[in-house]
């Protein structure tokens, strides 16, 4: 069997009139109709396909997926079913899903400053607010002996009463005691570490994936094991002491994470260099920021 591609033509398409292609393969261990409608269910769940937009007719859809029009009618009933569209003989299949709430975007570039800035323009969950002992990482990571006390909070944070963000922080307790539960379910972390007499300098931080599990999927509305975006992150004063360790877990429906990249370097070693990364020279070697291509 062979497999066939076709052009989805979008309800608005884009302005230089190039529609998203999509996919039908008899070859996989799914029916058409059904591949018709994850396509199309996903543009409807992104937007591509806003509320009160109109779908492709059952005879535009079979055309463009190269399917029967039963096929391409089953895969329109479904969508109806699942509540994204009405179907009304006359009309055609009119869009009824409204789209969620656009999702929160920060920058690497102006990092800490986004970080208020996000505070102060969402909500917060507070879970647990405690004084622990630290674990092993912890330890190392906010350079406090296994024997102190760290003061570890979960939240969530909220956007338009939808959560987005699973956060774990551990700061050292003398840092912890300057604050009260109170005031880190109402003001961000930064604000209270800065009104405790902390100079933050920066932050470093990792980008990984990982896996809902029981106690962040219940928190973010997820179902067990989906996918999240992974932030570790250690802020650092002047003095270049840890004050805070956090964890980030984001949706990725509802957050996104942009950097800014400019290409640098000569011909022959040309690199990425990140927005608000300097080039340092040492000597005649230039140490610059490796994610090639």
């Amino acid at each position: 069997m062979t497999s066939k591609v076709s052009k989805l033509v979008p309800s608005n398409p884009t302005a230089d009139g190039i529609a998203t292609r999509g996919y039908v393969d008899e070859r996989l261990p799914m029916p058409l109709y059904h591949q018709v409608y994850l396509v199309l269910r996903n543009k409807i769940l992104t937007g591509e396909y806003g509320f009160g937009a109109l779908l492709p007719s059952e005879q535009e859809t079979s055309e463009t997926f190269g399917v029967s029009r039963i096929t391409a009618k089953r895969a329109l009933n479904d969508l109806a079913g699942d509540g994204l569209v009405l179907r009304e003989r006359g009309r055609g299949t009119k869009v009824v899903f409204h789209a969620p709430t656009p999702p929160v975007k920060a920058n690497v570039e102006g990092l800490l400053e986004n970080l208020l800035a996000m505070g102060l323009e969402t909500e917060v969950r507070l879970l647990a607010f405690e004084y622990v002992r630290p674990t092993d990482m912890v330890s190392r990571i906010l350079c406090c002996d296994k024997t102190a006390l760290v003061q570890r909070a979960v939240r969530v944070r909220l956007l338009e009463k939808e959560p987005f963000s699973y956060l774990v922080t551990h700061v050292p307790d003398w840092i912890g005691q300057s604050y009260s539960r109170g005031d880190l379910a109402e003001r961000p972390l930064l604000t209270l570490l800065e009104r405790s007499g902390v100079v933050i300098s920066r932050a470093e931080q990792t980008i990984s994936a990982t896996l809902a599990d029981v106690e962040v999927s219940a928190a973010l509305g997820l179902e067990l094991g989906s996918p999240l975006l992974k932030i570790d992150r250690v802020v650092y004063d002047q003095s270049e002491r840890p004050v805070e360790y956090i964890t980030a877990l984001y949706r990725p429906d509802r957050y996104q994470h942009r950097m800014m990249l400019s290409r640098v370097g000569s011909e022959s070693a040309r690199s990425w260099l990140m927005a608000g990364e300097r080039i340092h020279k040492n000597k005649n070697k230039t140490e610059e920021n490796q994610n090639e291509e």
